[in-house]
């Protein structure tokens, strides 16, 4: 069942991007239970002791799943790395793009493999690796 919180964000969607959505979403959910979710700078963000996980946002190339720390993962998934920080992305365009497997992989290391987020401002901008 879908968060409560996530309707308006989906719903302002098109339908196959709402789609791609709540099955991320659902993956999620099923991968990162004591994850608590909720909408962060305007898209769905899960968050493991206030610091950011996973989310995603609709962009020009379709839907960006991020995953924070996901540069340190060494998934061939998360092609798309940042520039500035330690995040890795992948983008989709349809549901049947979304591999249930890699995604599976990806949001177990998301619980282990942490950057500190959460204390970014306060270390003026230094991130520091955490030991969840």
């Amino acid at each position: 069942m879908l968060a409560p919180y996530l309707h308006p964000y989906h719903q302002s969607l098109a339908p196959e991007q709402q789609a791609i959505c709540e099955r991320l979403a659902e993956l999620i959910n099923a991968a990162l239970p004591e994850a608590a979710g909720k909408i962060w700078h305007a898209h769905p963000v899960w968050f493991l002791d206030d610091n950011p996980i996973v989310g995603y946002s609709l962009q020009k190339k379709g839907i960006r799943l991020m995953f924070w720390s996901g540069a340190d993962f060494e998934e061939p998934l998360l092609a798309v790395r940042g520039q500035k920080f330690k995040d890795a992305s992948v983008f989709y365009n349809a549901v049947e793009e979304i591999q249930s497997e890699a995604l599976q992989r990806c949001l177990q290391k998301a619980r282990s493999i942490q950057w500190d987020y959460k204390n970014l401002i306060k270390r003026k901008g230094k991130l520091e690796k955490i030991n969840p």
